[in-house]
This record gives structure tokens, C-alpha cells and sequence, in this order.
């Protein structure tokens, strides 16, 4: 592993995955294909875009590394390292046009993510951790990452994306927590966890979710000091049930809530 190749590797994906994404963002005529089933889980020619020119650069760049991406699936390598990619985590918010949707990328080994970004292209922040970074950069310039200090969960400010969160337990295990805290907010996908990290609010609760979801964001959130897991305090990088923390006492407090449930 060289840090310094990961890491100016993923800078380059994240570069790249921005120019491939804006033109399409707000644009008239943006096509939008359904892969669900049932319901609605929209993909775009944008998710499409990204996610190829990251492949391209990996190719060149990380030929032994594997690549395990939302659009187009899983590649096999043989260096033990996985680049992990969302191009666009949050398409409902893209094809909205709200700016809180992001392109996440993580390289992993077999313990979970080394590092991550979450990157905003038309906010202009790219939020980074792990391999020794955890620091943002936007049009305020450059600084260091840092999660909220520790405070009862009274006053937490507490993050998901979806109001029914999962299923019907997962939504009732969620609203326990939610009437506990100061405020409850909804709806800003890799966003909500990118302020964790930057120590703006104190817990993301969600269910239902992907490896490519919340691998780059367990390593933003654990570099600034926070805790990622799922709700029984378990490993979370393949997925499922999360609670992301800014430290162990809005963590612990989460967890002897929605540990009742399940």
C-alpha cells in the first residue's frame, strides 16, 4: 500500500468524476432510467459518466486493484485493495436539483475502508479521511476535520435520509431515538455524514444501506474522531443498519435505544 499513490489517486477520480457530473446537473432533458422493480431507484446518464471515468483512471492507474462500483458492479484484482464507488450518492437529490448529493470513494482491504472522500462538485467541498488526512476543502479554503464533543443525547442533532427509514421496526427503532434528541433533520444523503466529520451535528441513522454507500464516508467520520457502526456496535463497511456518532456517548446512547428493537 502507498499512501501517497491512493491518495492522489483518488483526488484524481474525484477531479474527474466532478467534470463528467456538472454538465448534466440542472440541465434540461436529463434522462432518468427506474432500476427498481418496485418503487423508484432512479439512475442517470451522470452516475453512468462518473462512474466509467473512474474505472478508466483505476485501470491505468491501480491495474491490480479491485473495483466494486454501484453502476456497474464488482472487478476482481489481486492486491488485496478495493476501490469503492457511488459516482452520485443521492440521485433523488440530484435529479431534483438540490446540492446534497455527493461521489463517494473509498479503497478498502479485507478489514474494511483505509480512506475515503466525500466530494460535492458544485458546492465546490471535498471532504477526505484516513492514511493520515482528515481535513475539507471548499470555497473556505483548507481546514482540519473534527467531530462535536461528547453531549447528552438532549442535545444531539440527529440526521437520515429517508423519513420511514427501513422497514416498519427499523422506522419505529429510528423514532425512539428521534424523540430523544434536540432536533431531527431528513434527507441530505452522504451529506448528513460529511457534517458529522466537519462537526456539525452528532448522529446519521439509517438501514438499508450498500458497501458503496458508507464505506468512504466510515473513513471521513472515523479519521475526524467519530464512530461508525451498526446498531448493535458491529462492523458496518458491507452495509445494512448504520449509526454514525461524533463520539461514544451520543454513540452508546443511540445503540441502548435501537439495540431494544433487534
Amino acid at each position: 500500500m502507498n499512501p501517497t499513490h491512493i491518495i492522489d489517486t483518488a483526488h484524481a477520480l474525484a477531479d474527474a468524476a466532478r467534470a463528467a457530473i456538472l454538465p448534466y446537473f440542472r440541465a434540461d432533458g436529463l434522462g432518468v432510467d427506474n432500476k427498481a422493480g418496485q418503487g423508484f431507484d432512479p439512475v442517470t446518464e451522470a452516475d453512468r459518466a462518473a462512474e466509467r471515468v473512474m474505472r478508466d483512471i483505476l485501470a491505468l492507474r491501480c491495474p491490480e486493484d479491485s473495483v466494486l462500483g454501484e453502476e456497474f458492479g464488482h472487478h476482481a484484482g489481486t492486491s488485496g485493495l478495493t476501490w469503492v464507488l457511488d459516482p452520485i450518492d443521492g440521485t433523488r437529490a440530484f435529479l431534483s436539483g438540490t446540492p446534497t448529493w455527493g461521489v463517494l470513494i473509498a479503497v478498502s482491504d479485507e478489514n474494511g475502508p483505509v480512506y475515503g472522500l466525500i466530494d460535492q462538485p458544485y458546492i465546490g467541498e471535498r471532504f477526505e479521511g484516513g492514511l493520515g488526512r482528515a481535513q475539507v476543502t471548499g470555497p473556505q479554503g483548507t481546514r482540519g476535520l473534527a467531530t462535536r464533543a461528547s453531549r447528552g443525547l438532549d442535545q444531539a442533532i440527529l440526521f437520515t435520509t429517508f423519513p420511514e427509514v427501513g422497514n416498519a421496526d427499523e422506522g419505529a427503532a429510528f423514532r425512539a431515538v428521534s424523540e430523544q434528541v434536540r432536533l431531527t433533520r431528513y434527507g441530505i444523503d452522504c451529506y448528513a455524514y460529511a457534517l458529522v466529520a466537519s462537526g456539525q451535528i452528532d448522529l446519521v441513522i439509517e438501514a438499508g444501506l450498500k458497501s458503496y454507500d458508507i464505506q468512504a464516508p466510515i473513513a471521513v467520520i472515523e479519521a475526524a474522531g467519530g464512530i461508525v457502526t451498526d446498531w448493535i456496535g458491529g462492523p458496518v463497511h458491507e452495509g445494512g443498519r448504520v449509526v454514525a456518532a461524533a463520539s461514544h456517548e451520543q454513540h452508546d446512547a443511540a445503540l441502548s435505544i435501537l439495540s431494544r428493537f433487534f
